[in-house]
This record gives structure tokens, sequence and C-alpha cells, in this order.
């Protein structure tokens, strides 16, 4: 069993008082805790010493945060440091992520907001590691290059191809159409030790019924009307290497019966055959069915089910792993400028905002599609939006999405409503920021009415986050 490790945290503050709370309700939290008082404390104990986070004061008594924050980076260079001053100034904040912080926090601050952003930078740290280790273990192989993704769970799939690879057990491949299955499947072939012997593919939806046992068995001459010669099948072309059986699903139950007997006996007979033939295939098969579910109303023989299902792998949609979007957006975006010799080089902020908004029921083979017509009607150096050609029914999923939303959908017009005004029957114009005050501050209130109060969902339904709305509650002094 691997050992969990405890968070060590550096805690760099001139003020005891406020040295000693912050180690109170970090310990609380898990954290083990260190605690210096003076920037050159705090020089002294990261020589000897190291820490997964440090929390400094920007003022400190002998030297700046910065320095301290500059010193602890050189060190160690994945180390996360968050800052806090209670004099904080948009200048403070701008150098010190400039020198490599993660987060700011003005004081005073409040214990969650504080309790959050250790959560999420450590998190993030972890997240960093795991595809660094990944990336190391996997940097001679190419083939990983074509599947795209840094979210947690494709950081979880590569983790368990390499488990998968190397063993000779058979595996089963579950997702929606589009999400890569075949890339899955040709990466464990890759990585194993049959990636110098063939990886053959086979539709299982795309054979006729009548074909299929002389498609994956062969057959000799004169077998039926029209075997002129013999033929191999897919599982001698496969032989020692890998049969992708794709859309497994498909099989009528006949095939199953004589697919599970050739994967049992490790022998094939071809039609019109008397002769049985020895064979060393893998299987690796994909489904987008419910195969447990095919089982029970009798559509998949449960034998066979748990013969190939020795290993399962479940690929995410591509709408429970928006963090890919952009990466797989740029990496098609950079492929299909090189096929079509244009110089487009990135997304606009708003044609991304689009497509982090759509679910993708099509998966990444949508995405791919989306960004190849993009690129091709793209007349600049960026795609925008009207380069997307997204479709009416995407659109009108997206904005449905969007008026779903309880704060927008029925009280939106009434604010504006009231400052509906021609500006030239004013005379002495409008005061812009008095209207958008009294506009944020009536939203801030619909926004509390509508979540009942609670801060958290009322933050979410503004979009913004939690320590942005206490803001501006406080702002407008509202409780």
């Amino acid at each position: 069993m691997n050992e969990i490790k405890t968070p060590k945290i550096l805690i760099v503050d001139d003020d005891i008082s406020i040295g000693e709370f912050l180690e109170i309700i970090l310990s609380r939290e898990g954290y083990q805790i260190s605690i210096v008082n003076s920037g050159k404390d705090a020089f002294s104990i990261l020589n000897v010493n190291s820490f997964d986070l440090i929390v400094c004061d920007i003022c400190l008594g002998d030297t700046n945060g910065i320095d301290v924050l500059k010193y602890a980076k050189k060190l160690y260079s994945d180390i996360i440091v968050i800052m806090m001053s209670a004099y904080a100034t948009t200048e403070n904040a701008v150098e010190a992520m400039n020198n490599g912080a993660y987060d700011y926090l003005p004081k005073p601050f409040d214990n969650n907001d504080l309790i959050e952003a250790l959560g999420k930078a450590l998190k993030s740290k972890s997240l960093e590691k795991e595809k660094e280790e990944l990336d190391i273990s996997l940097k001679n192989n190419l083939f990983f290059n074509k599947i795209i993704g840094s979210s947690p769970g494709m950081v979880n799939i590569f983790k368990k191809i390499e488990q998968v690879a190397p063993t000779k057990t058979n595996v089963i491949i579950s997702g929606e159409s589009g999400t890569g299955k075949e890339l899955i499947a040709r990466a464990i072939h890759d990585q194993s030790d049959r990636k110098d012997f063939p990886f053959v593919v086979v539709n299982c939806g795309g054979i006729p019924e009548n074909l299929m046992e002389s498609e994956f068995f062969g057959y000799v001459k004169g077998a039926f009307t029209g075997a002129v010669h013999d033929k191999k099948g897919l599982f001698a072309a496969a032989d020692k290497g890998t049969l992708f059986l794709d859309e497994i699903g498909e099989l009528p139950l006949l095939l199953q019966v004589k697919l599970l007997r050739a994967i049992q006996e490790k022998k094939i007979k071809p039609v019109g055959g008397t002769i049985e033939f020895n064979i060393d295939v893998r299987i690796i098969c994909a489904t987008n069915k419910n195969l447990e579910l095919e089982v029970i109303e009798g559509r998949f023989r449960e034998d066979l089910f748990y013969r190939l299902n020795v290993i399962g792998l479940k690929i995410p949609p591509l709408r429970e792993r928006k963090e890919d979007i952009k990466l797989l957006a740029q990496h098609f975006m950079d492929k299909y400028s090189r096929e079509s010799g244009k110089a487009i080089s990135k997304l606009s902020s708003y044609a991304a905002d689009l497509l982090m908004k759509y679910e993708f029921p099509g998966n990444v083979r949508e995405l791919e599609n989306i960004i190849e017509r993009s690129v091709a009607l793209s007349s600049t150096n960026i795609i925008l939006p009207e380069s997307l050609s997204l479709s009416f029914h995407k659109m009108k999923k997206i904005s449905e999405k969007e008026d779903s939303n309880p704060v927008y959908q029925d009280d939106m017009s009434p604010f504006f409503s009231d400052f509906c005004f021609d500006l030239n029957s004013v005379n002495s114009g409008v005061d812009l920021d008095d209207i958008l005050v009294t506009i944020e501050r009536k939203f801030l209130l619909k926004a509390l009415e509508a979540s009942g109060y609670n801060k958290n969902k009322a933050s979410k339904l503004l979009n913004i986050t939690f320590r942005s709305l206490r803001y501006r509650l406080k702002k407008h002094e509202i409780d």
C-alpha cells in the first residue's frame, strides 16, 4: 500500500500572532506546518528543508517577500508559493505572479479562501507531477503524441495503458463514439511485445453477416461458389499480433460462439477446411454499448463477455474533460494548418469560449471536424467564432444552456428596462459609473435571492469566484 504523504507547508510572516493562527487552522486540515518570522530565517530553513508550499507575506521586517519567493523558486523550481499582504496593490500582485507565485491573497482574508487556495494549488502540483512522470516514462514512444489530454481522466487512462500493455490479457475499451477507442487500442499494441507484428482492425458492424465467418477464419478453395483459392482470415492475418474488434457488440450470436471457441482453444478452422491451425492473437475490443446490459437482455453471450473483459478501460467523453478541449483544438489547428499551408496560430478567446460551452455529442471526432472546417474557412491567422461553422442546433444548445440560469432567465430584462432611455433626451448626460454600480448591486441581490442566500451557489450563478462575490457584497454593504 502506498504511503500517503502529508503536505509540508512553510509560513513566512513577521507577525508572530498571524503565523501561529495560520498554523492552528492549517494543522486542522492535516498539513505539516513550519513557521519563520523573517526573510533571513526563511532563507536558512529553505537551505536545509524542502516544502510542498510556502505562504509568504510581502512585507517582512528584514526583506521583501518577493526575495523569498525568488530564492525558493531558485532552489526548488516546482515549489508552490502563495503571497499575501495587508497592503495589496495591483503592482505587488503582478510582480509576485511574474516571479512565479501561484496566487496572491490580500489581508485580511477569509480562512476558507486560504484553505481553498491551498487545496487547489496542491492538487494542481500533484497532477503536474503525475503528468511529468508519465511524460518521462513515455518520452521515447512517439505514438502517445497522437493522444492528447491532460485531464485527470486521461492521465488515468495513460497510466492504465502502461500497466495493461505488457500483459497478454484481453481488453475491452468502452466509450461513446468519437472518444478515440482505436487510438487507445493502438497505444496498447505499440507498448506491448507484439508491436513488431500486425495490428489488424475489424469493424464488426461493417461486415455482412453471411460473410463474417469466412472473413474471421478464412476459407479453403471450393468451400463455396466463388472460392477459387484459399484465403487467410483476419485471425491468421493478426497471428503473433493484435486483433482489434471494433463495435464488438454488433457480432451476431452464432459468430460469438465461434469466436469464443477460437479464443479458448487458440485454434481456428477455415470455412470448408478440415484442419485446425494454431493462432497466437491478443484480442482488444471496443464498444459504445453497455455490454453487461446486452448480456442481461440476451444479445451478447455471458461466457464471451467474461472471456474478453479481463481488463476494462472506460474512455471519458469530451464533455467530462473540458480542460482537454483547448489542447485538442490547438493540436488539430496545427495539423490542418500544416496540411493546408496556412499560418493559423491560435483560437480567439470568444471562439474558445464557444467550444468550451458545447457538449460535443460526437466527442473528439466532432471537434476535429469542426477545427478542420474552420481552418479551411478562415481568412486570417486566428480562428474567429464565425469560422467555427457551428450548426444551428449546436448554437441553440449553447444558448439554452446559458438561458437555463435562473438569475438570467426571467430577471434580466427588468434590470435593463430601468436604464432604457434616449441619451439625446438627457441634456446633462448620465453617470455611467453610478449606473453600473446600481446594476451590479441588483444582480448580486437577485443571485442571493435565487440561491436561497447561499453564497457558494450565488457565486456559481454569477460565474464569479466565492472570493469575488464576498468582495462585491462588502463593497455594496450587502450582508
